[in-house]
C-alpha cells in the first residue's frame, strides 16, 4: 500500500519503538507544509549540493565487462559543490549525478522510490534514478539528473526536485 502525506508524517513523528531500524527518518525537512501534502501520495525531496558531472574528454568508452571498470570510471567523473543561494547550470543534453537534501532511514516494513516533479519535467528536466530503496535503506539518494530541453536550466540546491513514494512491504518477504 502507497502511504499518503498524512500516513508519512504520522510516521515520521511516531517513535516506532526505540530501535533505529524500526522508524522512518527524513531529515532534514524544513517546511512540512510545502513537503507533505496530507492529501498527496509522496513527500518532496529537495536537491542537494554535490554533483557529478561526466568529462567526455578523458574516456573513449565505458564498458562495464573490462578490467579495471572501476580506475576508468574515475576519470569519467569531475566534482562540483554548490552552496545554498547558488545554481547549477544543466545544459542541453547534458547528464549528470547529484543527490537528495534529505537523508533517509526506511524501517524493514517500508520501501521508496523517487520520480521527478512535473513542474520540473515540462521544463526539459528528467530524473532518473535506481529507483528503489530498499527497506532498511539509509543514506542520501542519488539522482540521474540530465537536460533534454533545448535551454540551460538552473538547478538550486534546496529547492523540491523530486517526490519520495513510499509503499509498505510484507514483512514476510523481508529476512
Amino acid at each position: 500500500m502507497l502511504l499518503n502525506g498524512r500516513t508519512i508524517a504520522e510516521r515520521l513523528e511516531a517513535k516506532l519503538g526505540t530501535e533505529f531500524k524500526d522508524r522512518l527518518i527524513i531529515t532534514p525537512i524544513l517546511d512540512r507544509a510545502r513537503q507533505i501534502n496530507p492529501d498527496a501520495a509522496s513527500i518532496d525531496v529537495r536537491l542537494g549540493q554535490k554533483f557529478v558531472i561526466p568529462k567526455r574528454t578523458k574516456v573513449s568508452h565505458l564498458d562495464h565487462l573490462a578490467d579495471g571498470h572501476d580506475r576508468q570510471i574515475e576519470l569519467y567523473k569531475d566534482e562540483s559543490f554548490v552552496p545554498i543561494g547558488d545554481h547549477f547550470i544543466l545544459h542541453p543534453r547534458q547528464f549528470v549525478l547529484g543527490e537528495t537534501l534529505e537523508w533517509i532511514h526506511l524501517p524493514l516494513d517500508l520501501s521508496a522510490y523517487v520520480v521527478g516533479r512535473s513542474s520540473w519535467g515540462r521544463d526539459g528536466l528528467i530524473i532518473a534514478t535506481a529507483t528503489g530503496a530498499h527497506p532498511g535503506y539509509s543514506g542520501i539518494i542519488t539522482l540521474e539528473i540530465s537536460n533534454v530541453g533545448e535551454i540551460p536550466i538552473y538547478l538550486y540546491p534546496g529547492l523540491s526536485i523530486a517526490q519520495l513514494f513510499i509503499q509498505e512491504v510484507d514483512r514476510k518477504s523481508v529476512v
